[in-house]
């Protein structure tokens, strides 16, 4: 059997039964590393030496009953793993080795799995395009003209081309989700809080960062399921709490009560993206599932996409520069008031104080509250990841300052983010599942949200349309 594009959990259950040793698996996925990584530039930090030790120390164990035992596994760069350096696409960071394991990967470990490298991201996990000074360009393997997504990209585009078992990103404005509709792959946006993120304590924040998540990619419904098992949980440090998740209030299509949200007016979503999710709607519906096409909750989207913007401005203005922040200042002075792009209104949070950023959590936690009232008539929302299919390369400028045409009408590079937005501003749990493709055969997905603690539910509808829609397609050549 070729293990190349099995799920985890299939691959964790021939290492179990003896079919296949850990170390013959991990050596499948390192060949086809070595030989078709240079074609996309995925896996760009390699730990082969270590990882086959540790296969062969999990060959010789007597136990074999770990739920992830002997899966090959990497991660997104910006996890530390002791020994590797963490870039984050910086290049005086690449000859610093991390000296403390981030608990994410710790805990993917003790589950059995065998870390076997780190893949690409963009500088400072702020881009969808996945390139840096330090690692170069990732390319997405159903057109290597087109990027992966980012900032997990290297993340999704190695799941797609069967480099590796399993994947962990992080996600504050769609870089677990963006990637994984952009590569066909699986991806899960936990609950904020839910997964625990910490690392080298020499450089990372003990803090950690508003709405910022971990999370995995994987190419099954399935894997995300027994991932999160895995990787969710209170701070061990910190807590005495434990975790019960609720289960779904479905067991079958027929049971599901979906409500779908395809495109927003104002916002610009290219017409192969709403089409393919209307389409899955009436599948749902012809499958017995409730759907509503105009259930939506109570407050208006252009209102809830502003704040999010704000909150995030805010949550990673403490990584930015001081010399950064002057800039944008600058830039805030000459802004014209009718300005209103997703930059501009990011913009305006320059120097924001604190008793304002108090008012803006204030109304979130007040349209939290509205998303969970609404999630009491609906088990989830159907609703894209990302406004169109993977971009093609872009590397001119910073993102602030491109502009993109989608379905004619050009836009704001940022503007873009409303959809990842929508739902991850508000701390929101999000599924991305394999939708379809484009007519220029690119893969797409459809974001599945639901309840805060939601994340056994919106995986589990992933789960029933991977079994009556579409699952993971590998792409051609690989």
């Amino acid at each position: 059997m070729d293990p190349t594009f099995l799920p985890a959990t299939a691959l964790a259950k021939l290492v179990r039964t003896g079919k296949l040793g850990a170390l013959e698996l991990l050596d499948h996925f390192i060949a086809r590393t070595e030989q078709l990584d240079p074609r996309i530039n995925a896996i760009v930090v390699r730990d082969f030496d270590r990882a086959r030790a540790r296969a062969r120390e999990l060959d010789s164990r007597p136990d074999k009953s770990a739920p992830l035992f002997g899966v090959p596994t990497t991660v997104k760069e910006s996890f530390d793993v002791a020994g590797l350096p963490t870039t984050r696409g910086h290049a005086d960071l690449a000859s610093r080795p991390i000296g403390v394991t981030t608990i994410t990967v710790r805990r993917l470990e003790a589950a059995g799995a065998v870390v076997f490298g780190k893949t690409n991201v963009p500088v400072d996990l702020a881009d969808w395009q996945s390139y840096n000074p330090v690692y170069g360009t990732t390319s997405n393997p159903w057109n290597t003209g087109h990027t992966p997504g980012g900032s997990s990209g290297g993340s999704a585009a190695a799941l797609a081309a069967g480099l590796t078992g399993l994947e962990i990103g992080s996600d504050i404005g769609g870089s677990i989700r963006v990637p994984a509709h952009f590569c066909g792959v699986y991806g899960h946006k936990p609950t904020f809080g839910l997964v625990p993120n910490y690392g080298d304590p020499a450089l990372s924040a003990a803090a950690g960062t508003d709405i910022a998540v971990a999370g995995p990619l994987a190419r099954s419904a399935s894997d995300l399921a027994v991932a999160l098992d895995v990787l969710a949980g209170p701070d061990p440090d910190e807590s005495g709490l434990t975790l019960t998740l609720p289960a779904p209030r479905f067991g079958s299509l027929k049971e599901l009560r979906v409500a779908v949200w395809a495109e927003q007016p104002g916002q610009t979503t290219d017409s192969e993206t709403f089409a393919a999710i209307l389409a899955l709607a009436d599948g749902l519906e012809r499958e017995g599932a409730t759907v509503s096409r105009t259930a939506r909750p109570p407050f208006d989207a252009a209102e809830a996409f502003h704040l999010y913007l704000r909150l995030l401005d805010t949550a990673w203005s403490s990584r930015v520069p001081d010399a950064v922040v002057e800039a944008r200042r600058q830039r805030l002075a000459a802004l014209p008031e009718a300005a209103n792009s997703a930059d501009d209104v990011m913009l305006r949070t320059v120097g924001m104080e604190h008793r304002a950023w108090l008012g803006l959590n204030e109304q979130r936690f007040k349209w939290r509250r509205a998303w969970s009232a609404f999630f009491q008539q609906w088990d989830v929302l159907l609703c894209p990841a990302f406004g169109t299919a993977a971009l093609p390369h872009r590397q001119d400028g910073e993102p602030w300052q491109r502009r993109i045409s989608v379905v004619g009408r050009e836009i704001a590079y940022n503007d873009l983010l409303f959809w990842p937005g929508l739902t991850g501003g508000f701390h929101l749990p999000g599924t991305v599942a394999p939708l379809g493709f484009t007519r220029a055969g690119l893969p797409l997905g459809v974001q599945i949200a639901g309840p805060i603690y939601g994340d056994r539910i919106t995986i589990a509808a992933a789960a029933l349309c991977e079994k009556a829609w579409l699952g993971f397609k590998p792409p051609a050549g690989w």
